[in-house]
């Protein structure tokens, strides 16, 4: 009789772990991955480029890094975001001389992982450009993070 009990306390505990809250599953961490653009007019090619998102608190954050050739020289785009549920949208901008553009990604989070998708809208030469980015971010294994709070707001 107590196997049958003991059964069902372990199923319910099984269904509760399944429906909890979309968000509790995005853990605060830092994020790090690649984000790939198509080529722009004015670049020599198409580039890939490293993107760390960092979540604490419910705050989050981006750096990408960014070039226009392949010479060493790079700068970094920034900007702040939201999460909602499991989705997270990254708004951001760069400049550097008379280059710039705003940026705008959004994904849904499976698992330790993020698969981004966006746009980067660059104004050059007084025209203005569009071009589709993607990319995935992954978070370590929850057995590598850090145990206090102040890992993930590094």
């Amino acid at each position: 009789m107590w196997k049958g009990h003991a059964i069902a306390a372990l199923a319910a505990i099984v269904v509760a772990g399944m429906t909890l809250p979309a968000h509790a599953q995005v853990l605060d961490a830092v994020y790090r991955g690649t984000l790939v653009c198509a080529e722009l007019p004015f670049s020599e090619v198409r580039l890939r480029g490293a993107i760390e998102v960092t979540i604490a608190d419910g705050a989050v954050r981006y750096n990408h890094v960014v070039r226009l050739n392949r010479s060493v020289d790079h700068t970094v785009e920034r900007g702040t975001g939201k999460i909602a549920a499991r989705s997270i949208a990254l708004q951001g901008e760069w400049q550097h001389g008379a280059h710039r553009y705003t940026a705008s990604y959004s994904g849904t989070f499976v698992r330790r992982s993020a698969k981004l998708k966006g746009t980067q809208t660059w104004v050059e030469g007084g025209k203005t450009f569009t071009r589709a980015c993607s990319g995935v971010v992954k978070r370590p294994l929850k057995a590598f993070l850090r145990k206090d709070a102040s890992s993930a707001k590094r």
